[in-house]
This record gives structure tokens, C-alpha cells and sequence, in this order.
């Protein structure tokens, strides 16, 4: 690879390879009609673009590339047909996805076995694979491409811009897409302190949960002084059901790389440390790619693009630790130390990794930082809400029809968020809550639906933004059950450092085992908020501080289920196996056997044709019987 060593160079490498990606950035403006279908594919190079995000990999996309592969040797079309790996498509629901240049047919959920219809019908005979197509739930109708999809229509991809797009190994592909001209805009056209001000007047706030600004924490480190100052990225993401920030890393890498450059130019840092989680190796494997990538072309090292400007990026490793997405205890954990909070002041902004001034941004925050350079504060600021800037990328899982990696400008609707570009509840069931900000945020209901997604909003409807983590539930999810299944994360995550958190969470775990097991009493409900009130105003750290924000939700828009929990001992919802009771119907019952046979404990008697019965001694409420049954004469109570 040939060393950039200027902003010349940079300039004529974007141009040198801005091609490939035109091509593919012309596709999408393309009207696509069965009559202009197989021209546009005998006129123009093809391109195969197949999702190389963990997901797809575990849905065997490495195995639809090798088969790609092979089909294009065996036909001779090598210089005629290319296969690009890509980073996420974000519609994970519908994984593997393979899209089709120039014509950008979107194909969901492939398989190897589909390789070569699709290469022999649509690459070789211009025709669609009706078969593979998006079908809308709505409409039934089959959806050629990605932008008739309601997935992706209110959508607007800024961190995500890349991702599915581009191949996250080529930094060929990166620059082509203006990759390294932010950089090399702040080292040649801009002092230090106009950067920082051009990200304080963006409005961007820190992505990582927290929600301050990314440019005040910029100037404060600048004006720390030091002899040396320490750049991190935190990419130490544990909310259960969160993936943002490994997709941008699997999809996008030099966009971090970049960024955190940048980051260092305006804070007088030359050293810059990624601390990552062990369990991502997809993503810890495309960031040493493109560090790599980026020193051999002299993006990284001495005297970046001529100018007395050095920088380099280190790779930190995490084992898992939730507590360590909390900015000191993952200091601590990058020195060797065990991961746990300290109090605030002295900031690491101030005072940070080896007691150096430290800028401490989470992945998604810099994924941000070169559009803003090069489109403008202006520009980043005019999307979004009065002190919520741009856009924010959620984690869309649980009892909804389109899991998957979305972006979306701030001040979009839950409503929309959830049933426009999620498609609705799963199985036609009704919603219940929705789950923001991981295990600190709070449920929200039914009456939240339309209000606006920002910092604020959030806050004031008793949940948070967090790194964007979003769980649907519907109506056969227990808000008890919920409340602790999140508590048995955070207790299980603390540092123990501190009483609240250490001691307070498990005592307020053990209140609601006792409500879920049927053994609560109407005091054990003062004593749980009592309890969540005194941790959240105690602790030590956000984890503790936020830790009891599913109770306190819970309790706010779920206090019925609360109720029946401890004055009836039942669980409206049915999933509190201790309050729950299977019977069988005799009208109902053909004495099929079917549930008898399933049942692991043999609680089920009955004669054959005739109606059975449960022994409710011996059943042990597994509700394997409910799920065997196909008259629907299993009930619960």
C-alpha cells in the first residue's frame, strides 16, 4: 500500500476510487421495472452485496459468499460480477441479506441452497427471485427494494452511513467515501479550538448514555494540561439486547479510527486506546484491519498528512463487565485494576488513564464526528428536537415483527419507532411496555406511544436514553418478572463497591422474588420503592444510581399487576410460575394424549379419547402441555 502523505494524495485516492462506489451509490436512484430489468443487468457491472455482520454469519452469509464465489468461477464472470462483504443492513429480523447492484433487489433471509437459483435467475436471466423478496405484512405484497420498505423509510443513516454498504476491510472503500477528508479538513483548514467549536455548536451529545456534550468534554480536556493526554473509545457495550456499537465497528471501523484522530488533534493527544469487549471478535478482528490499514497509508502514526500531527490507536480488552461502561471503572479496568467506580471529581477529562487527562467517548459518539466536520454544526443541528440533536441509533428487539439495527432522527415517536419502522407486535398480540435505556432505563406504556424520543423526554416519562437499547413487550409479559429479571442483571454486574448498589439491589431482588413466587405481602411494596428511592439518591455510580429505574417505572404504570401479585397471588400475565395453575377443559379435551406424552413429570392422566386432567400436585407449570395441545383446552389460571 502507498503511503498518503498529504492532503494531494488523500484527494487523488478518493478520486481514484470513488468509481466502485458511485456505481453502487447510482443504483439506488434507479427505477426498477421487470421491462428495464434485464437490460440494466447485461449493461452494467454487477455487484453482489451480502450482509457480513454477526448475525448473517451465524445464519451462514461466509457460506452464500464462498457459493457466490464459486458460481461467478464457474460461469467466467470474474470481471463481470464482483461479491462485496458488507457490514449490517440493520434489518436483522430478515438475515441473510443479499442485495443486487445495479438493480438493487433486496433479497431476506438466504440461504447457501439459494445461491444459485439466484445467480442463474437473476444474475444470468434477469429475473427476480419472487421467492425471496421482502413480503409487507400489510399489503402481502413482495417489495423489490430497500427503499419501499417501511423498515428503512423514516430512517436516516448518519452513524450507521456506511454500514451495508461499503466493505468495512477495504479502506479503499472508506476513503471513497469521503473517509480521512474530515481529518484531513481539521489538520489543514482548521485550528484545534475550531473543531471543538464546530462540535459544541452541532449540539452533539455523547451516545453512550450519559448525554453531555461531546464538545464541552472536548474543550475541557484540551484546556487540562499535561505532559501527555490519553484518547478512549468506549466500546464496552453490555445493555442485554444492545448491538449498536459492535454493528458500526463490524460495518464501519475507520469512521472510529478517524474520529478518535480527530479527537486527538483537538485535545493534544497523540495516543488513543479502544476499550472493547472480549465477546465481539468479529469487531475486535475489522478494528485491527483497518488500524492497520490506516498506519500502512500513514493515516495513523507520525506526521499524518504532512503536518506535525501524531497519533495511534491501541486495542484495550474488556471481559464483559457491564460496570466498565462507566467511564473511570473502565479506566481502572485499562490499568490492570479491578473495574470499579470512583467518585466524581476530579473527571476524566482531568485526571484519567495513569492519572493523565483523558477523553472518554462511546463508539457511536464518533461514528458521528467526520459527517459533522465535512456537512457542518448547521446541518447536524437542524435534525432532531431544541437540546436533542441528529439522530440516534437504536437496538429494536423483543416481541416485535422487525428486530434489527435502526437510525432514526431524534424526536421520531415511540409509535412510529414501533410499529411504523418495527412493523407492530409480534403474532397480532397487543403492546404493553417498551424497555429504553437497557437495564436502567424504565418501561413505558401505551400512553407514551406518541411521545418524542429524546434525552429529556425520556427523563421526564421516568426512563432514560441509555446506548440504545429498545425491548418490546406485549401483553403476556409479567411487569414483576420484568423489574427483575433487570435487577438480577445489575446485581449480578456490580462492582460492589459501594453499599447501595452492593447490598440495596439484592435486597430489593429478594422482594420481588417473594412477589413472584406468590410469598409478598401489601409492606413488601412501601419497602421496594422506599428501597429504589434511597439507591438511586446513594449510590456511587450511574449503574447503582439508575439501577432501580425498572421498579420505579414498573411500579408507576403497572401498580395492578403489583397488587395481584401480593393480595391475590396471581399473575395476571400468567408467567410467574408459582401463581400460575394448568388445567384442561373437558369440553375441549379429544384425549389426543398429546399433552400427557409431553409432560416431563407425568402429571397428566387420562384415557385415550377421553378428557384428562392435570394433577396440579405434581405439575410443575413447565407449559409444555399448552404448547402440545391443538384444541386449546389447556388453560391457565
Amino acid at each position: 500500500m502507498s503511503r498518503i502523505q498529504s492532503i494531494t494524495d488523500l484527494l487523488h485516492k478518493r478520486e481514484l476510487y470513488q468509481s466502485e462506489l458511485r456505481f453502487r451509490e447510482e443504483s439506488n436512484q434507479i427505477v426498477i421495472t421487470d421491462d428495464n430489468l434485464s437490460e440494466l443487468l447485461t449493461s452494467r457491472k454487477k455487484q453482489i452485496l451480502i450482509c457480513g455482520g454477526t448475525g448473517c454469519r451465524a445464519s451462514q452469509s461466509e457460506q452464500i459468499i464462498e457459493n457466490f464465489k464459486k458460481e461467478i468461477r464457474n460461469h467466467q464472470l470474474i470481471d463481470f460480477v464482483e461479491v462485496v462483504q458488507t457490514g449490517c443492513f440493520g434489518f436483522c429480523e430478515k438475515g441473510p441479506i443479499v442485495k443486487i447492484i445495479p438493480d438493487n433487489t433486496f433479497y431476506v433471509q438466504v440461504t447457501p441452497e439459494d445461491v444459485s437459483e439466484i445467480f442463474n435467475k437473476h444474475i444470468i436471466a434477469g429475473q427476480k427471485v419472487d421467492r425471496l423478496l421482502y413480503v409487507d405484512p400489510a399489503t402481502h405484497q413482495h417489495i423489490p427494494d430497500s427503499k419501499h420498505i417501511n423498515f428503512y423509510k423514516k430512517q436516516l443513516r448518519i452513524a450507521l452511513r456506511n454500514c451495508g454498504f461499503i466493505n468495512p476491510e477495504s479502506i479503499e472503500e472508506y476513503i471513497a467515501r469521503d473517509g480521512y477528508m474530515a481529518l484531513a479538513k481539521a489538520l489543514t483548514e482548521m485550528t484545534p479550538e475550531e473543531v471543538i467549536q464546530v462540535v459544541i455548536d452541532s449540539g452533539l451529545r455523547g451516545r453512550g448514555g450519559g448525554g453531555f456534550s461531546t464538545g464541552l468534554k472536548w474543550q475541557i480536556t484540551r484546556k487540562s494540561k499535561a505532559k501527555q493526554k490519553y484518547v478512549v473509545c468506549n466500546a464496552d457495550e453490555g445493555d442485554p439486547g444492545a448491538f449498536m456499537d459492535r454493528s458500526i465497528l463490524e460495518g464501519d471501523p475507520h469512521s472510529i479510527v478517524e474520529a478518535m484522530a480527530i479527537n486527538g488533534y483537538c485535545t493534544g493527544a497523540d495516543k488513543g486506546l479502544v476499550y472493547i469487549r472480549a465477546e465481539y471478535p468479529l469487531a475486535v478482528e475489522r478494528l485491527k484491519t483497518a488500524i492497520r490499514q490506516a498506519r500502512e497509508r500513514g493515516l495513523l502514526g507520525k506526521h499524518i498528512l504532512g503536518t506535525d500531527f501524531s497519533f495511534d490507536i491501541e486495542i484495550r480488552y474488556g471481559a464483559g463487565a457491564f460496570v466498565c461502561g462507566e467511564e473511570t471503572a473502565l479506566i481502572h479496568s485499562m490499568e490492570g485494576l479491578r473495574g470499579e467506580a470512583t467518585v466524581k471529581p476530579p473527571f476524566p477529562s482531568e485526571q484519567g488513564y495513569k492519572g493523565y487527562p483523558t477523553n472518554v467517548n462511546n463508539v457511536e459518539t464518533y461514528a458521528n464526528i467526520p459527517v459533522i466536520l465535512l456537512k457542518g454544526a448547521v446541518w447536524f443541528s437542524g435534525i432532531g428536537t431544541g437540546k436533542s440533536k441528529g439522530t440516534k441509533v437504536f437496538a429494536l428487539a423483543g416481541k416485535v415483527n422487525n428486530v434489527g439495527l435502526i437510525e432514526v432522527p431524534m424526536g421520531t415517536t415511540l409509535r412510529e419507532v414501533i410499529f411504523d419502522i418495527g412493523g407492530g407486535i409480534k403474532d397480532g398480540k397487543k403492546f404493553k411496555a417498551v424497555q429504553t435505556g437497557g437495564p436502567s432505563g424504565g418501561c413505558l406504556t401505551e400512553k407514551h406511544l406518541d411521545l418524542p424520543i429524546d434525552y429529556d423526554n425520556l427523563l421526564a416519562a421516568g426512563s432514560m436514553m441509555g446506548s440504545g437499547g429498545m425491548i418490546v413487550m406485549d401483553e403476556d409479559d409479567c411487569m414483576v418478572a420484568v423489574a427483575k429479571f433487570y435487577l438480577d442483571f445489575t446485581v449480578e454486574e456490580s462492582c460492589g463497591k459501594c453499599a447501595p448498589c452492593r447490598i440495596g439491589n439484592k435486597r430489593l431482588y429478594e422482594i420481588l422474588e417473594k412477589l413472584t413466587n406468590g410469598q409478598g405481602e401489601p409492606e413488601d411494596l412501601e419497602r421496594l420503592s422506599n428501597l429504589a428511592l434511597v439507591i438511586k439518591d446513594t449510590a456511587l455510580c450511574g449503574l447503582g444510581q439508575t439501577s432501580p429505574n425498572p421498579i420505579l417505572s414498573t411500579m408507576d404504570n403497572f401498580f395492578e399487576e403489583y397488587l395481584a401479585h401480593v393480595k391475590e397471588h396471581r399473575c395476571p400475565a400468567h408467567q410467574c410460575r408459582s401463581l400460575t395453575q394448568y388445567f384442561i377443559n373437558p369440553e375441549k379435551c379429544k384425549g389426543c394424549t398429546l399433552c400427557a406424552r409431553s409432560c416431563p413429570v407425568n402429571a397428566i392422566t387420562g384415557e385415550r379419547k377421553l378428557p384428562h386432567v392435570i394433577n396440579l400436585s405434581g405439575c410443575i407449570r413447565c407449559g409444555s402441555c399448552i404448547e402440545k395441545c391443538k384444541f386449546g383446552a389447556v388453560y391457565v389460571h
